[in-house]
């Protein structure tokens, strides 16, 4: 129960997220990255550039670089967005402490890469370093060419395996193995520990969860089981992400087959998620019904407006008159945003 009242609570600001996605999503000007790149897995990949005698030249060698020109204003996709914090930790002798939320600012600006070049990219971090003093200052920029160097090893291993779809469980295992040895050869220990301890909980599960799907001689309740023990092994905050999402999926099963009594619905609320949790999601699916209502009626008015002829001037005014008419202030850029994305 407590975690799906942390779920109810959180719903406004998913919501949130997402609105800032669609916002933040449209087409950008374009850059020439100095570095090739790609992504995998929500993180940026980064592939080394090509030297000046068609070598390829280590990303590390940018941190540092003061001939770099860095645009005042943030890459489009982020905007209005904030730098995660937390990272800025040392000890009592002034030592870096090495954290996941420092690779989370790392991967923060480098998830901009083809918006702005890499060194513009490296150069935004190595800022944001500066309010570290000595000696983590050195280390944290250290750390961001190592990780780099990392990226790159990564991405050259990927490419030497090619499509993953067509790797068999033997190869999958090995791969994991090589990609947590890079981890340690390019970082020390503790880094690579505080870097990747989520990650690598993660891939030892998947595995696991594998290995039990593809076992012949265990019954749908003995893999059940074995499921369940291989899950505990994971971090308490993931965990209770998969019971959310559990919690969740199950929610909205019983709610679309008793979508037609919503007194049936509420008490199954109540039973399951006590009456707190239950009075609140009945709420939010309440304020979803008049927000889907007043988004249809607006959208036929809209549609209509749009093609109605008006100087772009005059029709942009009057589409803000009409979203002031149908929504409060933060649906209105909600609006927007679906908006645009039409």
């Amino acid at each position: 129960m407590k975690s799906l009242i942390r779920f109810c609570a959180a719903l406004p600001v998913i919501i949130a997220v997402i609105v800032a996605f669609w916002l933040f999503t449209t087409d950008s000007q374009e850059t020439t990255p100095s570095a090739n790149f790609f992504y995998q897995s929500g993180q940026t990949v980064v592939v080394a550039e090509q030297g000046p005698a068609g070598g390829r030249s280590a990303p590390s060698k940018l941190v540092g670089e003061s001939a770099v020109t860095v645009p005042k204003t943030l890459p489009a996709s982020l905007a209005g967005t904030s730098v995660p914090g937390g990272w800025a930790r040392t000890d009592r002798l002034g030592n870096l402490i090495p954290t996941a939320h420092l690779r989370q600012m790392f991967e923060y600006f480098l998830s901009a890469l083809g918006e702005e070049s890499l060194q513009q990219l490296v150069a935004r971090i190595g800022s944001a370093l500066a309010a570290l003093g000595e000696p983590a200052r050195s280390q944290a920029l250290a750390t961001l060419g190592s990780y780099l160097d990392y990226k790159l090893a990564v991405s050259e291993l990927e490419q030497a395996y090619g499509d993953m779809t067509d790797l068999g469980p033997d190869e999958m295992q090995r791969r994991m193995a090589e990609i947590h040895g890079l981890r340690r050869t390019w970082l020390d220990a503790a880094t690579a520990e505080a870097f990747f301890a989520d990650d690598e909980a993660v891939d030892r599960f998947q595995m696991e969860k594998r290995r039990i799907a593809r076992d012949g001689n265990l019954t749908a309740e003995e893999k059940a089981a074995a499921l369940r023990k291989a899950e505990s092994s994971l971090p308490e905050p993931l965990r209770e992400a998969r019971e959310e999402t559990r919690q969740f999926a199950e929610y909205e099963q019983v709610r679309q087959q008793l979508a037609g009594d919503p007194r049936a619905l509420q008490a199954w609320r109540q039973e399951v998620f006590g009456a707190e949790a239950a009075d609140r999601l009945a709420q939010l699916e309440k304020e979803q019904r008049e927000w889907d209502r007043r988004w249809q009626v607006y959208s036929v008015e809209r549609n209509r407006l749009m093609s109605s002829g008006l100087a772009a001037q005059e029709r942009q005014e009057a589409l803000d008159r009409l979203r002031a008419r149908h929504f409060n202030e933060t649906e209105r850029i909600r609006a927007e945003a679906l908006d645009s994305i039409r």
